[in-house]
């Protein structure tokens, strides 16, 4: 097959959308499918490969590490009528994505669509208070406009399906397909110890320090304070533990006084955001990895963290059924006071911890890449097919 996936976040920016998208881009192409990328120009990029097309951009204000680009482009529309697409798979709703949806409709082929992000969770971002209610409802109309005549929807957990159905979204158009993971450059065995202690070093943590990692955006949605806070209780038990947050945002200042203010600055570590390719080095420093957040889609940190074999403490959110269950593949909290007895109950049982590590990871294969991108492909298929069956039956009906 020729597919043409459009997204309007993609390298060099950081976030799950990008990771599914590059993920998804590699399976497929490993499966013998020709794969090319429609996204934005970004400041960062002066060269791509051949199968990358990029259309002019600018920034996009309430965050601006984001780009929004044009949403047509006659010279670009021509580039892609020569690909000879067989499908288009849209993997955002905004500019790129309406693009996608009309070069669809242009060349008469059919679009699926990946909705990765909940919406309703970030509109304190870009709207006071007053507004908020009106602003959610924008976002649910909006949803489900762009995905009610896309030929096929994907969602990463069956959560992000209820909530499109709650929204009035057609049930039989939605497709649970988990993003995966590459589990090589999280496994353990990939690392030799010299390096991790030198690492360690770096970032002011000693050998004999037991490490508590969050490794993710900083922002006021990941709930990162929760943790911050049960650190205070956490070292009175275990005083060489310390809190390692490797990601960055704009609750990073927030935090960072937070911690001054309660005196555990010796115990928790800003390390920053860090390029792709280190990030499975930095999951084999944690003894413990833990969540707080209850807006993840799908969470591809906690499919990160099994694969190094680092045992899991999140909140309880409906995206993690069928990923954690409580005390046989990590450990799950309902009450923000009950974190800290956790991390100590984890950290010091460590018979029971390795079992759960263990049943973990002995699950992994359906968290893969591999499989993601079968399925993936599968769901092409499928949709290519019903969409020619469609057309030669409408055909057929206007001739006569």
């Amino acid at each position: 097959m020729n597919i043409g996936i459009f997204t309007d976040s993609y390298y060099p920016q950081i976030s799950g959308v990008v990771t599914s998208t590059m993920m998804l881009k590699k399976e497929l192409e490993s499966l013998g499918h020709n794969v090319t990328i429609v996204t934005v120009k970004h400041p960062d990029v002066d060269i791509d490969n051949s199968n990358i097309i990029r259309l002019p951009s600018i920034p996009f204000l309430p965050f601006p590490e984001q780009r929004i680009g044009a949403m047509y482009s006659h010279k670009i529309m021509n580039k892609i009528k020569n690909l000879d697409l067989d499908i288009i798979h849209t993997q955002t709703e905004f500019s790129i994505g309406i693009f996608g949806r009309i070069s669809a409709k242009k060349l008469n082929i059919p679009v699926v669509h990946t909705y990765h992000t909940m919406y309703e969770d970030y509109v304190h971002y870009i709207s006071k208070k007053a507004m908020k209610n009106k602003i959610k409802i924008l976002v649910k109309k909006g949803s489900v406009l762009y995905c009610k005549d896309c030929n096929a929807v994907i969602v990463p957990s069956i959560k992000v399906k209820k909530v499109l159905m709650s929204y009035g979204l057609d049930n039989s158009n939605i497709n649970v397909i988990p993003t995966g993971i590459d589990l090589e450059p999280f496994k353990k065995e990939n690392y030799d110890n010299s390096s991790l202690i030198s690492l360690k070093s770096s970032l002011g943590i000693s050998e004999n320090d037991i490490v508590v990692l969050y490794i993710g955006r900083v922002a006021s949605e990941k709930s990162i304070d929760v943790i911050i806070k049960s650190m205070l209780h956490l070292i009175n038990k275990v005083p060489n533990a310390k809190l390692l947050i490797v990601g960055d945002g704009p609750e990073k200042e927030n935090l960072q006084r937070l911690v001054k203010n309660i005196k555990i600055e010796d115990y928790v570590i800003f390390a920053g955001e860090k390029p792709w390719n280190e990030i499975g080095m930095y999951y084999q420093l944690g003894d413990v990895f833990v969540s707080a957040s209850i807006t993840e889609t799908q969470g591809l940190t906690f499919s990160e963290a099994i694969a190094a074999k680092v045992p899991i403490v999140a909140k309880y959110d409906i995206n993690l059924d069928g990923i954690i269950t409580d005390k046989v593949t990590g450990r799950i909290f309902k009450n923000d006071n009950e974190l800290s007895d956790i991390l100590f109950d984890v950290i010091n049982n460590k018979t029971t911890t390795n079992k759960m590590i263990n049943a973990a990871y002995n699950n992994i294969e359906s968290l893969s890449s591999k499989h993601f991108g079968e399925a993936v492909e599968k769901l092409y298929m499928e949709v290519i097919e019903n969409y020619i069956h469609n057309r030669v039956k409408h055909e057929y009906i206007k001739a006569h």
